[in-house]
């Protein structure tokens, strides 16, 4: 099995939606990128599952946060030193690389838009999808998560949705260290092909 190839499926993360496994597949991607997006996936869905059940009125396209969390950084397939150091120029790459492969712009958006989600008219996927690229390695911030409360605050008062989003940002910072481990486990380099 080649290095791909394990970080697409190696336990204990939860496995990507298939379509964003088969373009990581076919763009023979780069086995920590891979890893790093199960890793924010497996964050989105824990936010995703606790919302269905502390929030179940609140309206969310679960499909695209699942998927936006699964390819946001997709552009670092053009941009491989964005992999290990700072830059930006893999977001509207990635966006642009998605939308040639055929993915909608409702699922495409995430890749432009998880960096700038301070940006006028970013959604509360948006938010959600960027909340779990930070939590992902224990990263907390504060404008950020008041985002998501001022989005719930309609369900239960404020103070009551800042605590229990808390608890849960608390919660799943607290794998970090794992996650962090299960992405450096995989090389920069070596995609699936040949390896």
């Amino acid at each position: 099995m080649s290095p791909l190839e394990r970080a697409l499926a190696d336990p204990p993360l939860r496995r990507l939606p298939g379509a964003a496994d088969a373009l990581l597949r076919s763009l023979d991607a780069p086995p920590r990128l891979a890893a790093h997006l199960r890793a924010v996936h497996d964050v989105a869905a824990g936010v995703l599952g606790w919302l269905a059940d502390r929030h179940p009125a609140v309206e969310v396209d679960a499909e695209a946060v699942l998927y936006g969390a699964a390819t946001h950084d997709i552009g670092k397939v053009l941009h491989l030193e964005e992999l290990s150091g700072p830059g930006s120029a893999h977001e509207p790459a990635g966006h642009r690389l998605l939308l040639a492969h055929g993915v909608p712009e409702r699922l495409a958006r995430f890749a432009r838009t998880h960096g700038s989600w301070t940006r006028e008219g970013t959604t509360f996927e948006d938010h959600l999808v960027s909340l779990a690229d930070k939590v992902w390695k224990a990263r907390r911030v504060p404008d950020l998560e008041q985002l998501v409360v001022d989005r719930l605050a309609g369900e239960a008062p404020g103070w009551q949705v800042f605590m229990e989003l808390d608890d849960l940002l608390t919660d799943l910072a607290g794998g970090a260290d794992a996650r962090l481990a299960f992405q450096n486990a995989y090389p920069i380099a070596g995609g699936g092909r040949g390896a």
